[in-house]
């Protein structure tokens, strides 16, 4: 796989396919390399984490590919490469000689991944990021307190969200060449992968011609539902408690809440027997199960709600996940040995494969991987390597 993608969307579903077996070769510009590299960096000017938790179970081939000789290099892999994924902004692999159509007639077998800001339409010749996304396809309007403005989701959910539709597309295609022989061009982006996961959203729209409205911490009006304050106070000392709507469960799961409360002598009370009576009770609901959790820890109140069928979360902060045992444990966190810092620790695999493990690597040092390219895959000779270096093409 030829992987000329860069910052987050392209990095992350290259890495996923990493992690599945495949073998990823990112191209980058030598001297600086792709330009997520250089974010964040360290102090000593080495790469930072935030690159390196993109780019595990990689090889690095530096490579000018807007210098005729690096052109023909990039030639020469994709005649034997399975995938090509790109991320450049519309028409830049046009303008390098790259087009669906060349790339085609180097290899028809080949895969060709291009993953974009935005679809088909007014805005496809413009570059979009991540919160322009979520912006426009729905997902801001969704999120924040119903009194507030439309809010940002917190992760980077276009970039992490298209890289999985890229690489399920990347999957797709590859299946569809076993029974063909052929490639074809797969194309994601960031705008369409946000709207599919707002699908449910939509449901409110398509049926009565009005938006879906934001709703907070809470969930279809239930109660109780939502965020709850626990010990000792801090920022993200809360956790998220949900019932649902729906009778008989709703009302089996308050009855779970009162045995963690210790507070069955509500049971038979008629403000708050059924959902609908909870619903209409709802600030007296919050006041009881509030001044219950705010004697608990966020992990002691999911531990108990849990404990009796309740749906329930603690607000993990992300040195609170990363520092998780069960997080660890089943390598979610891993500690990868880089070749130059030593010991680090990085976020592993999200998916278990029982009979193909799939090892974290650490992300590579630019240009480590660049002879071993240029001479195994390609069988140039010493001396033509030794050209490409000092023309400055690798």
């Amino acid at each position: 796989m030829v992987d000329l993608s860069q910052f987050e969307a392209g990095p992350a579903a290259t890495q996923l396919l990493g992690w599945l077996g495949a073998e990823v070769i990112k191209v980058e510009r030598p001297g600086g390399g792709e330009q997520g590299r250089r974010a964040r960096r360290r102090p000593d000017g080495s790469d930072g984490l935030r690159w390196m938790l993109l780019n595990a179970n990689k090889s690095s081939l530096t490579l000018d590919m807007k210098e005729p000789r690096g052109r023909e290099v990039l030639e020469a892999l994709l005649r034997k490469a399975d995938v090509l994924v790109e991320n450049f902004g519309p028409g830049a692999m046009e303008r390098l000689g790259f087009s669906e159509e060349r790339v085609a007639e180097l290899n028809p077998a080949l895969v060709y991944a291009r993953v974009k800001g935005f679809g088909a339409g007014e805005f496809e010749g413009f570059v979009s990021v991540d919160p322009i996304a979520q912006a426009t396809a729905g997902a801001m309007s969704l999120t924040g307190p119903p009194d507030g403005p439309p809010t940002k989701v917190g992760m980077n959910v276009a970039d992490a969200g298209t890289a999985l539709h890229a690489a399920v597309g990347i999957l797709a295609a590859l299946h569809h060449r076993t029974r063909t022989g052929l490639g074809q061009v797969v194309r994601v982006n960031l705008q369409d992968s946000v709207a599919n996961m707002c699908r449910v959203a939509f449901a409110q729209p398509l049926e009565t011609q009005v938006a879906s409205a934001r709703t907070g911490n809470s969930y279809n009006q239930s109660a109780p539902s939502g965020l709850y304050p626990c010990a000792p106070g801090g920022a993200n000392d809360y956790c998220l408690i949900y019932t649902i709507i729906t009778e008989p469960e709703g009302t089996r799961q308050w009855h779970g809440i009162l045995r963690a409360m210790e507070r069955e002598d509500l049971r038979d009370d008629a403000r708050f027997a059924t959902a609908a009576a909870r619903r209409q009770h709802s600030d007296l609901v919050d006041e009881l199960v509030s001044a219950w959790t705010r004697g608990r820890t966020k992990r002691e109140v999911m531990r108990e709600l849990l404990a009796q069928g309740v749906p329930a979360g603690a607000v993990n902060d992300t040195l609170e996940v990363i520092r998780d045992p069960d997080f660890i444990a089943r390598d979610m966190v891993v500690e990868v040995e880089h070749p130059t810092q030593g010991p680090l620790t990085t976020v592993g695999m999200p998916i278990t494969l029982t009979a193909s493990p799939a090892p974290t690597a650490p992300a590579p040092e630019l240009g480590a991987q660049t002879e071993a390219v240029l001479a195994g895959l390609l069988g140039l000779a010493a001396a033509d390597i030794e050209s490409l270096r000092a023309a400055g093409v690798v």
